[in-house]
């Protein structure tokens, strides 16, 4: 295991960190830690600050396995679920700050790495639990505002909603007109190509009955200039030759039935004339009224492109609204995540308050024995104050009484020395004079 940066507890302190939390564990079991108990313990843990715990992690995986077809899902439930509560747990201990957490912990429980780990656990729920306010607020407000934004994008569905009605309606309530128009517009078109194929044709005839007019009136001017000649031939001729009468008559006859014969040849061409004028002026009528269909197949088309546009819209909103609905729901189930890390949040806010109840009702309970306590230490300083008034009293008394003895000893040991100093010179006179008599050298220290 990495050195940690959490200090290693006691198994006295564990057992009440835990207790404080509401997971109750004894020394035996801390001691001898088995893979149940320290299952349940982490576990415990991490619901402190994830809110998962054995529930939360093991009924998905139960349902996931009831609905398959699997045989033998309880091994499949099991190994699941040790998975995934190993997963969270590793995740939980590098967060923790252990880096080589293992499958072995859980199965084989050792009693100092189990009290290494709880000590690291138990260190990271107090850092959660001291420092989980600011996260609370934010959580709080990051919700708030995601409702906020919820209640927007439902008015903004709303509204595309009703306007994609109000489109749809006006969709259906156009939509047999579009069928009528459509219906007359392939109507229209036919006819306009029957109309086509038929001016084809009568222009081609129109056509050729102009040629044929062009060329009888090219005959008609060359049979009129033949004629012209022919009565200039004539009048020469009459100005030279005896007329016969019998001749000029049959001259006159030829040139008269021969003249009749033109006229109504003329006449006949002019007939065809006019018949063809007539066409012409029938053809254009149907050019008049093709160039009016045309003008209305020219307003379909634009009614259908309007349509078309209309219909492009619709799409684009109904893709609008697929994708507002995708967003509906992607900000409905991060709303339910962040319900559930509200509600777990809420818990845990709830389990500090009533933690810090617990401590400041003992705190409220030690400062009233403290209290008791110190009006009693009160009570005997005034009882021990009279005593050392008295002491001090009796003291002042003791000093006086040897100060009074001392100026009586000093003043015996004044007269005591002064008698010595006496007695020690009579002494010296004595030596010296007995000294003296013996004729003895004595010498004075």
């Amino acid at each position: 295991m990495g050195n940690g940066i959490f200090p290693q507890m006691s198994i006295l302190d564990i057992i009440s960190s835990l207790a404080d939390r509401g997971i109750h564990v004894t020394s035996e079991q801390l001691k001898n830690p088995t893979s149940d108990f320290v299952e349940g313990v982490y576990c415990a843990c991490l619901e402190q600050v994830t809110g998962l715990g054995f529930d939360t992690l093991r009924d998905p995986v139960q349902n996931t396995v009831d609905n398959s077809q699997a045989e033998h899902k309880d091994l499949y439930t099991s190994a699941m679920s040790f998975n995934i509560i190993l997963y969270h747990l590793t995740r939980f201990a590098k967060a923790a700050r252990v880096e080589d957490f293992s499958s072995r912990d859980l199965h084989n429980p050792e009693r100092e790495r189990t009290i290494i780990l709880l000590s690291a656990f138990i260190n990271f729920v107090k850092f959660a639990e001291q420092y989980c306010d600011e996260f609370l607020k934010e959580l709080r407000q990051r919700s708030d505002s995601l409702i906020v934004q919820r209640d927007d994008v439902g008015e903004q569905i709303q509204e595309i909603q009703e306007k994609l009605d109000e489109i749809r309606a006006r969709i259906d309530k156009e939509k047999p007109i579009l069928e009528k128009l459509n219906a007359e517009s392939t109507t229209l078109t036919n006819t306009m190509f029957a109309t086509k194929d038929a001016q084809k044709k009568v222009a081609h005839v129109a056509d050729l009955l102009k040629d044929e007019r062009s060329t009888l009136q090219k005959r008609k001017e060359i049979l009129n200039s033949e004629l012209k000649s022919v009565e200039d031939s004539i009048t020469r001729a009459r100005s030279r030759i005896v007329q016969s009468p019998e001749r000029i008559k049959k001259t006159i006859s030829i040139m008269s039935t021969s003249a009749m014969e033109d006229k109504r040849t003329v006449a006949m061409h002019e007939s065809k004339a006019r018949d063809l004028q007539a066409k012409i002026n029938a053809l254009h009528n149907i050019e008049t009224d093709v160039r009016g269909c045309i003008e209305q197949i020219q307003t379909i088309e634009r009614e259908v492109e309007s349509l078309e546009v209309s219909q492009k819209a619709l799409g684009q909103l109904r893709d609008l609204l697929e994708a507002k609905s995708i967003e509906k729901n992607e900000l409905q189930i991060r709303q339910e995540r962040l319900n559930d890390q509200l509600n777990h949040a809420k818990v845990k806010l709830e389990r500090a308050h009533k933690h810090a109840d617990d401590r400041k009702q003992a705190s409220q309970k030690t400062i009233e024995r403290l209290q008791y306590e110190y009006d009693n230490m009160v009570v005997e300083r005034k009882e021990n104050d009279k005593q050392i008034e008295e002491v001090r009293e009796e003291a002042n008394e003791a000093e006086a009484k040897m100060q009074e003895h001392l100026k009586k000893s000093e003043a015996e040991l004044n007269e005591l020395l002064a008698e010595y100093c006496k007695i020690r010179h009579q002494t010296d006179v004595y030596m010296e004079t007995l000294a003296n008599t013996l004729n003895m050298k004595v010498t004075t220290e």
